[in-house]
């Protein structure tokens, strides 16, 4: 139940003063439905108000000018702006207004009137002009002009003084609350208090009181950052205290890996063991394995997969797409099939008696593994005993998605899979709920991929190489950019490049593109793995996840219009065989220092983990490396990349305050619970699910 001293804050919007039925769906739509979210909407930049003369004036700048109004000028027709042209004794000032209510200024403001008015000023030709300026007062009321003022942001028909001016309204209803923080933590920071923070968030003297280092801005931070950790920290161990099947290691599963053509490294043996300690603890696990692209993570998950199938249990692997679906079937059919365990592959092709047999033979158990898309969860799917679920690429999943996978059985063990490397800091904001594993070592055999950065006057050079490896009966990737918005354009300068590449190189040029259907891309896909294909083209809007070993080259064109993260995932998908492989990325000089630095760490190393910290330190923000910034929690305050030094302070202050309070009855405990109330963020919450 929600405290009765947030009461205030969470009052609807039309509650404020001024805010009526016509301004509350405009405020609701600019900041949200509660005047703490009104309260939550901070200026996003400062103006400084100078006083100023005509003669002096800089334009471009706001400035204040003590003027007397010399003329009222019509407009000429409908279109046409009211004008009043003003005096201050070094230089005439025009003041224009559009809209139509420039009569209305002209009646309040006549000719001789003294005034001062604000605001920015431009050129028009020789004229000095003030479109709409902020404020236009008598001389007497000089002290309604703001030296500083905070602007914040707006929408047609709610100007940014007007937010202002709620949003100080809702700062005015902000209670005094317990401070929840460690007394000691916020000394060595040199933080205020929570309500003096808010004070000085709508109060900036400067540029700086705005920025994600400010004081006050690091404790608001750091407030939501420590909500929404214990938030999944209480998640994570309501889960723990729900049972679920004790999951014992099997020789069942040394079978299958003795059959293995290579050695598991010691980073798959790590992560294999911590999996086999959350199955058979009988608690529910929520695990992530994260690694590098070949680290090997499907490995590992067909060993659990094998103790599960031991046990009578049965194993659900759900990837993103069809061909990713096709891949790991292909990888642990064959090796799990070897020591008795059937796997079948289901995806949305599956039509009529094909299908119905498939889900007849998952239904009786004579199934143990199920590999395919999101057809797994569709209702008609149902399991015999499933205990096991994993998700490939979780971030492509919503949530919902992925408890639908887990409903499939009852206290399902869940194994999530990234092949995105993220630094470790950023682990707790994105799967704060998961315990993580980290494949960091290749497994033995990968070749290691030299990688080359050509500009594009030298595609010559390249196209004689490709002709060369694939006369050889090796294989390449031509990776096509995105230049357009429009995929119609991508499209034809994918089709341009793939003829020009047949015309040089021969007809074994493939191409496979978004506006093909799935059995399309498939057939394409299948021609490029079976080696009927030497030389693929494609669009970045495919999936290029086919394990090709045969692949030796892997061209990437206008390499400096794609992420780091991309481009070390293109990479990932050549040097998978014993030749030696190359990656070529081909660029538009001159590159920017940041384009620079990009294709200089991913000549320096293959090191997934090191080239995401890189890739952090370049975006600081934006898309993160390669996830969408929509992929992060909806924060207020919290900048993931900012702030990420606070994001691991703030896991381990979450878990000690759970360790000595789990009931929360503390009063620190019950402060932090105002807290979490404040911003939302309860274990029970669906909306604002991470993982």
């Amino acid at each position: 139940m929600r405290p009765e001293i947030l009461f205030p804050l969470y009052a609807p919007v039309k509650t404020l003063k001024g805010v009526g039925p016509r301004v509350a769906p405009l405020l609701e739509k600019l900041a949200g439905p509660i005047v703490r979210d009104v309260l939550f909407l901070a200026p996003h930049s400062v103006v400084r108000r100078r006083p100023a003369t005509v003669a002096s004036a800089v334009e471009g700048e706001v400035q204040t000018f003590q003027v007397e109004i010399d003329e009222h000028q019509k407009p000429r027709g409908p279109q046409q702006p009211w004008k009043l042209r003003a005096f201050d004794g070094t230089g005439f000032l025009t003041l224009v207004f559009f809209g139509g209510f420039g009569g209305s200024v002209a009646e309040k403001n006549p000719v001789g009137a003294k005034r001062l008015v604000s605001g920015k000023v431009e050129r028009f030709g020789a004229e000095l002009q003030m479109p709409h300026p902020d404020y236009i007062v008598a001389p007497e009321r000089a002290a309604e002009i703001p030296e500083l003022e905070a602007v914040y942001p707006a929408t047609a028909g709610l100007p940014a003084r007007t937010v202002r001016r709620f949003a100080h309204e809702a700062l005015d209803r902000a209670p005094d609350l317990t401070e929840w923080q460690d007394p000691a933590w916020l000394e060595r920071q040199g933080w205020p208090s929570w309500k003096e923070a808010l004070i000085r968030l709508h109060s900036p003297a400067t540029e700086a009181d705005l920025q994600p280092t400010a004081l006050h801005v690091r404790r608001l931070a750091y407030d939501e950052l420590l909500a929404h950790q214990l938030a999944m920290a209480q998640r994570k161990a309501d889960r723990r205290r729900e049972p679920a099947a004790k999951i014992a290691a099997a020789p069942l599963a040394d079978g299958v890996e003795a059959a293995l053509p290579f050695k598991l490294t010691n980073a798959q043996r790590r992560a294999l063991s911590e999996i086999r300690g959350d199955l058979a603890s009988g608690e529910r696990m929520s695990r992530l394995v994260q690694g590098d692209v070949g680290s090997g993570k499907t490995v590992v998950a067909m060993l659990a997969m094998a103790d599960v199938a031991a046990g009578g249990g049965q194993s659900a692997l759900m990837a993103p797409t069809e061909i990713l679906a096709r891949q790991h079937f292909e990888t642990l059919s064959g090796p799990l099939a070897a020591q008795g365990i059937k796997a079948v592959l289901l995806t949305g092709r599956d039509k009529g008696a094909g299908r119905a047999e498939k889900l007849r033979a998952l239904a009786g158990g004579e199934v143990q593994v199920a590999v395919g898309t999101h057809a797994l969860f569709q209702d008609e799917v149902a399991f015999h005993r499933l205990q096991f679920a994993v998700i490939d690429e979780q971030h492509r999943f919503g949530v919902a998605e992925r408890q639908r996978l887990q409903a499939k059985g009852e206290a399902t063990h869940l194994l999530a899979m990234s092949a995105t490397p993220i630094p470790r800091t950023l682990e707790l904001t994105l799967y704060g709920d998961l315990d993580v594993s980290r494949i960091d070592e290749k497994p033995p055999g990968r070749t290691p991929v030299a990688t080359r950065a050509i500009p594009m006057g030298r595609v010559e050079e390249v196209e004689a190489r490709l002709r060369a490896v694939v006369a050889e009966g090796a294989q390449a990737f031509w990776i096509c950019p995105l230049v357009s918005e429009s995929e119609l354009v991508d499209l034809k300068a994918a089709e341009k490049r793939a003829e020009e590449l047949r015309h040089r190189i021969g007809p074994t040029v493939g191409l496979v593109h978004g506006k093909m259907t799935g059995a399309e891309k498939d057939a394409v896909m299948a021609d490029f793995a079976d080696g009927k294909i030497g030389v693929l083209v494609a669009t970045t809007v495919v999936e290029v996840g086919v394990n090709v070993p045969n692949a030796t080259i892997m061209v990437i064109e206008q390499a400096e219009r794609f992420g780091l993260a991309q481009l070390h995932q293109l990479r990932g998908r050549v040097g998978r065989g014993r030749r030696e492989s190359s990656c070529v990325l081909l660029y538009d000089p001159p590159l920017s220092e940041t384009a620079q630095k990009r294709l200089d760490i991913l000549r320096r190393t293959d090191d997934g983990f090191q080239i995401a910290e890189t890739d952090l330190e370049l975006r600081g923000g934006g898309d993160a490396l390669g996830l969408k910034q929509s992929g992060f929690p909806a924060y207020v305050f919290a900048d993931p990349f900012a702030h990420r030094d606070l994001i691991a302070v703030a896991g381990d202050d979450a878990r000690l305050i759970l360790a000595r309070d789990p009931q929360l009855k503390s009063p620190r405990g019950q402060a932090v619970s105002v807290l979490q109330e404040l911003f939302d963020w309860r274990p029970a919450s669906p909306l604002k699910d991470a993982g």
